[in-house]
């Protein structure tokens, strides 16, 4: 599952606040001068440079480098499919394409993975460049290029950038997009050239996103500062293997068949030596350094990923055996954070004749600013992904000493390097990029670590303090892989054995694979470059001074897990675990999501086919927008039990009479339940976390009410419940949360479910009385939100989708905020669920994440697949495909996937031919 792609650092999931001047006000002053002027120069800018940026998508043009004509093929939604009779000619076409409709946006990314966001954005976005050029996806991936990629792969990026750069060539910034011309009156910025390298980098951001328990490493550490090892253990329950299935139950391993093979249950000896220890160092100097670390990752730009526990995605393919058609269906739906536009980009890439020469008939999902298609179907299969969630970042808590850094008793040099950030409208900064054998010093990039480090002490059994501590990253990405050679190799396969083999090469991230192919062939594999640790199992930071604990080499590809036409007939991932510990001998990760999603596909799938019923492509469909909500099963019979004598939230109450648990945008029952839930997630366990856990939830009053006004019974309830959730925290309630509460309850004492008095709401001391409160509090804070009148309550009302431009749009007058964002749109569906418009319990019900795009592709008759984008084809915020596809994603509607020649003729609209 990749990143999303926007540059700013707007509000994040769990933040009271914005980071103030993260964008250049200056440059959205500009553009609002420009658009709204008065003086006719204004209104002429505006006006030609909105119809100079819009791309040319009929006629002809003439390209240099080309080899013959190229034929693009736009239907009415301007999803483009190219004709091409060479890979270099087809693949010169998608990057000149794709800058046509996303240049801005493919700049702003290879800025960011850069670590140049201040060269467009000026000294707002220093920080965070510090922060992207000690991570170094640039520097790797011009490695990656150099030393591990194919001479195929690198003529197919050569022949990208020439496209790309053929359609920069002669422009001037306003011509290219909008937002250029407001950076341009502001700081001279003009776009450079595209580089292979632009492209191979973006596989970074994509793997950070996609980078495993990195959070969970954090934040269990910092729980030992106030919490017990029981305690930890009740937040971070076991994987309920036998009420949620993980993916591989039927499958095998190459390397094991003797000792796992169709599930018997046997296991294999364990080479990877994991016990779950970690270093007797985590102390004031691990708690100091591994707190500032998580505020520098939560001010990170959010096109690096929010990361958050509970995103994910969804794919599962059915055998011809389950179908209407007798051939496999496969649906995938990636979750991200919602971005404008969408960080896909559908396309077809066709040759004319299929031959040596010209080697591509595949469709689907892409990234602008990388060629080639990453989820999709070619003429023979087709494939999904999620995120598998296997453990590739590693923690390591540096001894320093002097110009080095102790390891097995010895002081090592470090590897240093200069780097120079260059500032829009300002000085350039230079910063000294520091390594030890375990990769970079994360810690180095905020003073206050680096004050910390010098100061903190630890338990005795660790080193002499010396110079300090410093926490550094060890990560599967920061060496060359051959990830971007795995997307063609994809693209092409033909067969199952073809399309193993291509998936091997898909090192970073780790991702699961779903498969099907014209044959009625189905299956799944987990590829990925995935360590072995000597010492420790990834899930607490480790001494880097101590070698016991370093990496000692990867799992082999022979021995990760997969399927191939498993008895049951289907496959489905969404995140849960890969396989069952007990039946396999290497630690993938200790945090895997808790499976509440699969599960729940699982049951729909198994509901259709009980009694011999088989599955069409539309409930396929109906599958992806299931909101059911598996919390509110668990926890609405015993908040029905409850007495409550106050009317008003009685009245409440009853709306959960009867409820089908359901998450509907017009249901008044899910919005008191969610609501419900979030409170008991803040009575629970909010002041108990740590001081360096809390986030601070939002109380946003959007109601007719009136809390300025006397303070009768009313109004005294709804203050309250504002100034608590202005200053009191929470966790997430993704569906780790879920087992949390599931395995609580069967202890109703437990001092979880104790809370102090507060104003006129009483204490608890009980399960049933913190449920009480928690539905008093509730009543409460959608007053508040939605007003007393319970009959105007919606689930939409609350959990709204807003969709923000990057950069220029996340910050600034309303007037541009107007121009170049879109929404809200009241959504259904909601936290773990199928249709996961996530949000963070911790910041309010706002949506904080989506299906990014939703697929279903027909094995049958790849005409009759479906798919839709969040958002448009276009990143031009007045072309008629900016957000076109919006409305009818928010719908659960799906658009005509053509494939066919004839099929993309029938919906063809506009013809655009590229000449040599």
């Amino acid at each position: 599952m990749p990143p999303n792609t926007t540059a700013s650092s707007g509000h994040k999931p769990g933040k009271s606040g914005r980071k103030k001047g993260r964008k250049a006000r200056l440059l959205v002053l500009v553009l609002v001068m420009a658009i709204i002027g008065g003086i006719a120069y204004g209104a002429y800018w505006s006006v030609s440079t909105v119809r100079a940026s819009l791309p040319q998508t009929t006629g002809s043009i003439t390209l240099d480098g080309l080899s013959g004509p190229v034929d693009v093929k736009r239907d009415s939604y301007g999803i483009p499919q190219i004709y091409a009779s060479s890979d270099a000619d087809l693949f010169m076409a998608q990057g000149y394409v794709q800058a046509q409709d996303r240049f801005y946006e493919m700049d702003v990314r290879r800025h960011m993975t850069s670590g140049r966001l201040s060269e467009m954005f000026g000294k707002s976005q220093v920080k965070d460049d510090e922060f992207l050029r000690t991570l170094g996806w640039d520097r790797v991936a011009e490695k990656e290029y150099d030393t591990t990629l194919s001479a195929s792969t690198k003529k197919y990026l050569q022949a990208y950038a020439k496209g790309v750069n053929a359609y920069l060539q002669g422009k001037d910034g306003k011509d290219i997009s909008l937002e250029y011309a407001a950076l341009g009156f502001t700081n001279d910025y003009k776009p450079e050239k595209w580089t292979p390298v632009d492209s191979v980098s973006w596989l970074k951001a994509m793997a950070w996103d996609l980078r495993g328990n990195m959070q969970d490493e954090i934040d269990r550490a910092l729980m030992t500062t106030r919490l017990g090892p029981q305690q930890i253990a009740d937040l971070y329950p076991d994987y309920p293997y036998s009420r949620n299935e993980p993916i591989v139950t039927q499958g095998e391993y190459d390397e094991y068949t003797k000792t796992f093979n169709g599930g018997d249950g046997s296991t294999g000896s364990s080479t990877s030596g994991t016990t779950g220890s970690t270093s007797s160092s985590s102390g004031s100097a691990l708690t100091g350094q591994l707190a500032g670390l998580s505020n520098v990752l939560d001010d990170l730009p959010t096109a690096v990923g929010v990361n958050g526990q509970g995103i994910g995605s969804n794919s599962w393919v059915v055998g011809g055996e389950h179908t209407i058609t007798g051939k496999p269906l496969l649906a995938n739906d990636p979750h991200l954070e919602a971005s404008l536009p969408s960080v896909w980009y559908q396309m077809g890439l066709h040759c004319r004749t299929v031959s040596s020469k010209c080697q591509y008939d595949v469709t689907g999902y892409t990234f602008a600013g990388m060629p080639g298609v990453v989820i999709g179907h070619n003429q023979d299969i087709a494939w999904g992904m999620t995120n598998s969630g296997v453990d590739t970042t590693d923690l390591y808590l540096e001894k320093l000493s002097g110009d080095g850094y102790l390891y097995d008793g010895t002081t090592k040099p470090f590897t240093s390097r200069t780097e120079t950030i260059k500032v829009a409208g300002g000085a350039s900064k230079k910063i000294v990029v520091r390594e030890t054998n375990n990769g970079p010093l994360l810690s180095d990039r905020n003073d206050e670590l680096v004050k910390v480090g010098k100061k903190a002490t630890v338990d005795t059994a660790a080193p002499d303090r010396g110079d300090g501590y410093a926490i550094s990253l060890r990560w599967t990405a920061e060496d060359p892989g051959t990830t971007m050679d795995a997307v063609f190799a994809l693209d092409k396969a033909s067969d199952w054995s073809e399309f193993r083999a291509a998936s091997t090469k898909f090192d970073v991230p780790s991702q699961n694979l779903v498969y099907a192919d014209t044959k009625n062939n189905i299956g799944y594999t987990l590829p990925g470059k995935i360590p072995m640790r000597g010492k420790g199992d990834g899930s607490l930071p480790v001494p880097g001074w101590d070698s016991k604990y370093d990496w000692t080499g990867y799992i082999p590809q022979a021995a990760l897990p997969y399927e191939y036409n498993p008895k049951r007939g289907y496959i489905v991932t969404a995140n849960q675990a890969v396989i069952d510990k007990d039946k396999y001998p290497y630690t993938l990760t200790t945090d895997w999501g808790y499976g509440t999603r699969s599960q729940r596909i699982t049951d729909l799938i198994q509901s259709k086919i009980d009694g011999g019923g088989k599955i069409s492509t539309d409930d396929m469909r109906q599958m992806q927008l299931d909101d059911s909500s598996e919390i509110a099963k668990l926890l609405v019979p015993k908040l029905l039990k409850i007495d409550e004598p106050d009317p008003d939230v009685r009245q409440a109450q009853k709306l959960l009479e009867g409820w089908d648990y359901t998450q509907d945008a017009d249901s008044a029952a899910a919005a008191y339940f969610n609501s419900v839930w979030r409170n008991i997630l803040k009575l629970a366990f909010g002041n108990k976390l740590p001081k360096e856990l809390r986030v601070k939830g939002q109380c946003l009053f959007v109601s007719p009410v009136d809390t300025t006004g006397p303070a009768d019974e009313t109004n005294q309830k709804v203050r309250e419940c504002g100034e608590r959730d202005a200053d009191q925290a929470q966790p997430d309630g993704g569906d780790r949360w879920f087992e949390v509460v599931r395995k609580l309850m069967d202890d109703p004492t437990s001092d979880w479910w104790t809370t102090p008095k507060s104003g006129t709401r009483p204490g608890a001391s009980n399960m049933n009385q913190l449920f009480k409160r928690a539905m008093i509090d509730a009543r409460w804070e959608l007053t508040a939100k939605l007003g007393k009148d319970i009959d105007t309550w919606s689930w939409g009302r609350l959990h709204r989708l807003f969709l923000k431009n990057q950069t220029l749009g996340t910050e600034g007058p309303a007037i541009v905020q107007y121009i170049l964002n879109r929404g809200p749109w009241k959504l259904s569906g909601g936290e773990a669920t199928v249709n996961a418009t996530g949000w963070n319990a911790a910041g309010g019900y706002g949506v904080v994440w989506v299906p990014s795009m939703r697929m279903v592709v027909n094995l049958d008759n790849f005409d009759k697949s479906k798919w839709i984008n969040l958002t448009g084809a276009s990143g031009h915020a007045f072309s008629a495909h900016y957000t076109d596809q919006t409305g009818k994603w928010v719908n659960g509607e799906l658009l005509p996937w053509s494939f066919s020649s004839k099929a993309v003729d029938n919906s063809t609209s506009d013809t655009l031919v590229l000449k040599p």
